[in-house]
């Protein structure tokens, strides 16, 4: 074993609460350690949020430890109440199973899976078919109800007027004994994952050790939030996604290479492998040397994400953006057919088409207040049309929301 790996993820901003931290260091300093982290498959990508936890993953395997990625087959048939203010909306069986697919496509890209370095594991294995008497029996009854109800996740519900259903209530004796079947099954002796799951984590590795009387062990990262506390990785278009499909790389890279100022190391940290000498010198820098450092780690987590090819094209064109041309072929792109613009399209209508805004209030709003341009003059006439006689010698219609957001339009 080489540098302990609890030392890289505590020095890198990882850990935000451990079970036993003298024991957790010193467990995973002596021997490869099987671990395990679950993904509830309530969409059909992964998300920024996730790659924090995924990250964590790449350390761990690296530092010569075994993970265990468990698909949520089962659980997200219920629906974790961590951080809601209500009920998730129920999933269909065949939704789930094709969502757990993607995800294990997508974490095969990070994680080594290859001559047991890792397991895929599934939790609708063992919970789509327990007898519900027979698991009151050997689960339920190490739970007590008013030590459950003090977690955040239940506690907070409990005061709405539409309250905390049974059915998710009972989350957290699944998660609890997801661990123990891992440790059974796999020997699997710690549960990481965000520390909006410390309660979660807590129960399980209290059933182990009540159930078998083996030691058990669980780990919290920090959250990723903006200064103001809001989860980072929040789109205008709403979740920002490692599916390419989804959030384009350029969008991703764009995504990181706007963030605040004040976050800038503490993404460096968690969201590369850049050596922490490197990490402290680019999150010190300040000015319009900043957007170095942004660059930096937007270049970083997209090639993580996307791959090196990717990363160079979202770099190119977003220097060429930001140079002032405003005009990239690798920017987003709409498309409309010739028939499409056989009339011209009202500015509005190509904001609200390009996402550039949520709807025709918003666009009209962002004319009003001068935040559009097209092809590099401001637009103020709410009405305004455009037809193909304004598209560029190259065939482009570019739009640019501010300073920074630019969206191509072209004719097919």
């Amino acid at each position: 074993m080489s540098e302990n790996v609890f030392d890289v993820l505590k020095e890198r901003g990882y850990i935000a609460q451990c079970t036993d931290e003298e024991a957790v260091r010193e467990l995973l300093g002596k021997k490869s350690v099987t671990f395990y982290i679950g993904f509830d498959a309530t969409a059909d990508s992964l998300t920024a949020g996730h790659f924090l936890t995924v990250m964590a993953m790449m350390h761990m395997q690296k530092a010569g430890h075994r993970p265990i990625a468990m698909m949520g087959g089962g659980t997200t048939m219920i629906g974790d109440p961590s951080g809601r203010s209500d009920m998730r909306k129920m999933l269909t069986r065949e939704y789930i199973d094709h969502n757990v697919e993607c995800f294990k496509k997508q974490l095969s890209k990070y994680i080594d899976f290859s001559d047991g370095k890792a397991i895929m594991a599934n939790n609708a294995d063992w919970l789509l078919d327990l007898n519900y008497v027979n698991f009151m029996r050997e689960v339920g009854v190490h739970f007590k109800v008013n030590k459950m109800l003090t977690a955040d996740a239940y506690r907070n519900r409990m005061g709405r007027e539409d309250g905390l259903t049974f059915f998710e209530f009972s989350y957290m004796l699944m998660q609890s004994y997801d661990f123990y079947r891992l440790n059974e099954d796999f020997d699997c002796e710690m549960e990481l994952g965000g520390d909006d799951q410390w309660s979660n984590i807590i129960g399980g590795v209290n059933l182990i050790r009540t159930k078998t009387g083996r030691n058990a062990y669980g780990l919290t990262f920090k959250l990723l939030t903006t200064s103001d506390g809001i989860k980072m990785g929040k789109t205008m278009k709403g979740a920002l996604w490692l599916d390419p499909e989804k959030t384009s790389p350029y969008e991703f890279f764009q995504y990181w290479r706007n963030i605040e100022d004040v976050k800038v190391e503490e993404c460096l940290a968690l969201l590369t492998f850049l050596p922490m000498d490197e990490v402290r010198r680019l999150g010190a820098l300040e000015g319009q040397e900043i957007n170095h450092a942004k660059e930096v780690l937007a270049y970083e987590i997209t090639k993580i994400v996307h791959g090196e090819e990717d990363a160079d094209k979202a770099l190119k064109a977003a220097r060429e953006v930001f140079a002032g041309s405003g005009k990239s072929e690798n920017m987003p792109t709409t498309s409309y057919s010739d028939e499409d613009w056989k009339e011209g399209k009202d500015l509005i209508t190509l904001l609200v088409d390009t996402k550039l805004a949520k709807n025709r209030s918003e666009g009209r709003r962002l004319i009003e207040q001068g935040g559009i341009s097209v092809n590099g003059n401001k637009v103020a006439d709410v009405k305004a049309l455009f037809e193909r006689k304004d598209f560029d010698g190259e065939g482009n219609l570019i739009i640019q929301k501010g300073k920074k957001i630019f969206h191509r339009i072209t004719i097919d």
